[in-house]
């Protein structure tokens, strides 16, 4: 069994954080739609930033309120995409996305045209960070701060786990933490104990 250090365990943004990256994307120009886009799928669907960088056009279906989601190794799985999610995502590619040749579905905002790298998906966070006031983290961040929320309102390791798309449950177990305070009623006194 792996002994784990609170220090070592993946430690999300408080929800007002993250409103906070959200709100201070100015949606009124192209690159503050194309951002708050792309940090709205981060929050909300859990995306690497590989994985966001990394999405089509035709990977998502719009009639199905889904999108395909190329993970690690290759792997395509099929999401929901979240309401909020997409209305972010109708939002860029409505309002902001130059018209081009690229089938990317974030693209740079001038010419040439290019898709956005893992790299410019984390310095989409970083501005975020910037501009919110908050100390920079890294994009992985988002991930993890989606993994606890969903844990804290009830979700088991499995579901977190498929959501999060890991190959191995050891990878979500990082997000077992015991909670002494919720066990404390469950224990019972010890035979013999406070006589």
């Amino acid at each position: 069994m792996a002994s784990w250090r609170l220090s070592a365990l993946p430690r999300g943004l408080p929800a007002s954080e993250i409103e906070r990256l959200l709100a201070r994307c100015e949606r009124q120009t192209a690159v503050g739609l194309r951002d708050f886009a792309v940090l709205s799928l981060l929050a909300r669907l859990g995306l690497r930033g590989a994985e966001a960088a990394g999405l089509q056009l035709d990977d998502i279906d719009w009639r199905a309120g889904e999108v395909a989601v190329r993970g690690k190794g290759s792997r395509v799985e099929r999401l929901p995409l979240p309401a909020a999610a997409g209305q972010a995502l109708a939002g860029w590619l409505t309002g902001g996305r130059p018209r081009c040749g690229s089938r990317a579905v974030f693209v740079t905002v001038r010419r040439p045209y290019r898709q956005l790298t893992p790299d410019a998906v984390r310095q989409v966070m970083a501005r975020a960070c910037c501009r919110a006031g908050l100390t920079r983290r890294g994009a992985h961040r988002l991930r993890h701060t989606l993994a606890t929320e969903m844990l804290r309102a009830g979700a088991s390791l499995p579901e977190v786990g498929q959501v999060l798309r890991h190959r191995s449950q050891l990878s979500t177990a990082i997000y077992a933490k015991v909670d002494q305070d919720a066990l404390r009623p469950l224990a019972r006194r010890w035979p013999g104990a406070g006589r």
